[in-house]
C-alpha cells in the first residue's frame, strides 16, 4: 500500500485526503499493516495447511536480498532472515507439494551463509526489538536441527550475550500450564510444541492468540485447526494474498496514533462520533491494549487519551498512574527498558487533559514536571532522542519535542531548540529526512518538528521545511519502508499516511501565512 499522494492544489486535496485516512478507519478496524517476514516466516513454517501457502513462499523467496539477507541494516535483518530461512528449510524438509524447489535451496543456502558470517563473527549488534532475546534462540535452535541434515553447514552460534536459559524457563513455565504473561502472548511460537494448545492459552473473542498470526498458528499447531482461531488467520492472510503481518488487530493504536497527527496538525476533520465513543470504551481502569488479544499499555493509553481531550472530550487519564515506575512510565507492567516516546505521549496526555479540565492540575502537575525532566534527560547530545518503538530518531523526536514544547515549562525550551538544530542539521541535500535514506514518513516527522515548536516563522525553519514539502510531492505513490518496532520492523499504514498529511497541512498554511501579499 502506498502512501498518500499529497499534490500542489490547496487545502482541499489535504482535507480530501485526511477525509478518505478517517473513512478508511471505519472499514478496515482491524487496522492496515505491511506484511512482515519474521511472521509470515512463522506462519509457513506452522500452518503449512492455511490458506496462502504457496503465495507466503514466494513472498519470502521474492524479497530476499541479493546478499542473502531478508530486513533493514544495522542488526535488523537478522530475525527476518533466521525466519525466512527456517522457514524455507521446514517447507523443503516436508516436501512442501506445488513448491520450486530448486529456487527455495538457492534461498536457504545464501540465507544460511550470510547467517554464519554474521553469527561467527561475534560482532553483531542488535536492536532493542520485542521478544528477541527468546526469538533469536528458538530460531537458532530450528535451523540447528535442520543442519543436522545437511552436509557442510555447522551449527549457528547465538549472538554474543545471548543464551538459551531464558527461553527454556519461557517453554517449561508454558508446558507446565502456568499462568503466562499477557505480554508473551504475542511471542508464543517460541514455545515450540510446547504453545500448541498450551491450557493456559485462550484465543480473544475474534480468534486471535495475542494478536500474531504466528503465536494464533503455534497454538493450532497439533490440533484441529476448526473454529475462531482458524477462521481468523484465514481472514488475515486474504488481506494480503497470502504473506501476514506482525501484528493485527490494532484497532485503537491506529486510531489514536492517526487522530493525534490530524488534529494537533489543526487539520480540519469530521471524526464520527461512534470512532470518539469506541475511543472512549476502549479505555478501563487498567488502560487499553492496541487491539485484542494484546495487554494493555502506557503507550496506547495515552495517545487514546490526548486524541480524546484533542477532540474536546477529556477522559480521565487516571488509569495511567498503574504504569508509573519512580520518575517515568513503564510500557507496561515489568517493562525491561525503557521508552522516550512512551513518556512524551503520557506528558501529552496529562497535559492535554489540564488544559482542557484546569481544576485537574493540581493532580497531575507533579507527574508533568517529573516526566518531563525524564525525557529531557534522555535527550542525545547532538538534540536528537531515539526509542525502543521505532527505527528512526526522527519518530522519538518528534514526540519528545512536541510534547516539551506543550506541556514541558520554561526548562524544555533550550532541549526543544537543540532538536530542532538537529533536524535543521540533518536534513538531506534533495530536501528529505531519514535514517538509512530519505523517507516521506520521517520526514514529515521533522518537518513537525519545525513547524509545531517555538518560532516557526525562523527563516531557516521556512526554508528547510519549504524543500520537505517539495520532497514530499515528488516521493508521492512511494511504498513507506518499515520502520516501527515490533517482532520485526513493519508500516502501519494509516498512521504513517496520517504524519505525512499533517506535515503537508502544516507546511502548506506555513507558505500560506509567509506569502508576500500580492
Amino acid at each position: 500500500m502506498s502512501h498518500v499522494s499529497i499534490t500542489t492544489d490547496a487545502a482541499t486535496d489535504i482535507v480530501a485526503h485526511a477525509r478518505e485516512l478517517i473513512e478508511s478507519l471505519m472499514l478496515r478496524p482491524w487496522g492496515q499493516v505491511s506484511p512482515s517476514v519474521y511472521e509470515t516466516g512463522r506462519v509457513v513454517a506452522l500452518a503449512p495447511w492455511l490458506t496462502g501457502h504457496r503465495e507466503r513462499l514466494d513472498y519470502l523467496t521474492g524479497t530476499q536480498r541479493p546478499d542473502g539477507s531478508w530486513g533493514a541494516p544495522d542488526g535488523y535483518g537478522l530475525v527476518p532472515t533466521l525466519s525466512a530461512v527456517e522457514a524455507i528449510l521446514t517447507a523443503l524438509a516436508r516436501e512442501d507439494p506445488g513448491t520450486d524447489h530448486e529456487r527455495l535451496t538457492q534461498a536457504a543456502e545464501r540465507g544460511l551463509r550470510l547467517l554464519a558470517a554474521w553469527l561467527g563473527s561475534g560482532r553483531i549488534e542488535l536492536p532493542d526489538m520485542p521478544a528477541i532475546e527468546h526469538i533469536v534462540p528458538s530460531l537458532v535452535a530450528l535451523i540447528n536441527r535442520h543442519l543436522q541434515d545437511l552436509p557442510n553447514h555447522a551449527p549457528l552460534p547465538l549472538p554474543e550475550g545471548m543464551s538459551y536459559d531464558g527461553l527454556d524457563r519461557v517453554i517449561s513455565r508454558i508446558g507446565s500450564g502456568g499462568a503466562i504473561p499477557e505480554k508473551l502472548l504475542h511471542a508464543l511460537e517460541i514455545a515450540g510444541d510446547k504453545a500448541g494448545g498450551a491450557p493456559a492459552v485462550q484465543p480473544a473473542s475474534i480468534g486471535t492468540v495475542g494478536a500474531s498470526p504466528a503465536a494464533t498458528a503455534a497454538w493450532l499447531a497439533g490440533r484441529d485447526p476448526d473454529g475462531p482461531a482458524r477462521d481468523h488467520l484465514e481472514a488475515v492472510v486474504r488481506r494480503h494474498g497470502g504473506p501476514v503481518p506482525v501484528g493485527l488487530p490494532i484497532t485503537v493504536f491506529e486510531r489514536g496514533w492517526v487522530l493525534s497527527w490530524l488534529v494537533r496538525a489543526g487539520v480540519p476533520v469530521e471524526v464520527p462520533p461512534e470512532m470518539v465513543a469506541d475511543l472512549r470504551t476502549a479505555i478501563g481502569p487498567g488502560g487499553t491494549p492496541a487491539g485484542p488479544g494484546l495487554p494493555a499499555d502506557a503507550d496506547t493509553t495515552s495517545v487514546a487519551l490526548y486524541s480524546l481531550a484533542l477532540l474536546g472530550a477529556p477522559h480521565e487519564p487516571d488509569s495511567l498512574w498503574g504504569f508509573r515506575s519512580g520518575s517515568h512510565f513503564s510500557t507496561w507492567l515489568g517493562e525491561q527498558g525503557t521508552s522516550v516516546s512512551v513518556n512524551a505521549h503520557v506528558l501529552d496526555a496529562f497535559g492535554e487533559y489540564v488544559r482542557r479540565t484546569p481544576d485537574a492540575a493540581p493532580r497531575y502537575a507533579q507527574a508533568i514536571s517529573e516526566v518531563a525532566a525524564w525525557v529531557r534527560e534522555r535527550q542525545e547530545p547532538d538534540g536528537s532522542w531515539k526509542d525502543r518503538w521505532h527505527a528512526s530518531p526522527y519518530y522519538a523526536t518528534v514526540t519528545c519535542a512536541l510534547a516539551l514544547g506543550s506541556f514541558g515549562g520554561a526548562a524544555s525550551v533550550e532541549p526543544v531548540g537543540a532538536a530542532v538544530e538537529w533536524v535543521l542539521g540533518s536534513q538531506r541535500p534533495d530536501g528529505s529526512w531519514g535514517r538509512w535514506e530519505g523517507t516521506a514518513e520521517e520526514t514529515a516527522y521533522a518537518l513537525q518538528v519545525l513547524l509545531l515548536t517555538g518560532d516557526w516563522m525562523d527563516p531557516r525553519r521556512l526554508r528547510a521545511a519549504a524543500a520537505g514539502e517539495r520532497f514530499l510531492l515528488r516521493s508521492a505513490g512511494k511504498e513507506h519502508p518499515p520502520l516501527w518496532h515490533d517482532k520485526d520492523l513493519y508500516v502501519p499504514h494509516a498512521v504513517t499516511r496520517g504524519a505525512v498529511i499533517a506535515a503537508a497541512h502544516l507546511a502548506r498554511r506555513a507558505r500560506e501565512r509567509t506569502r508576500p501579499p500580492s
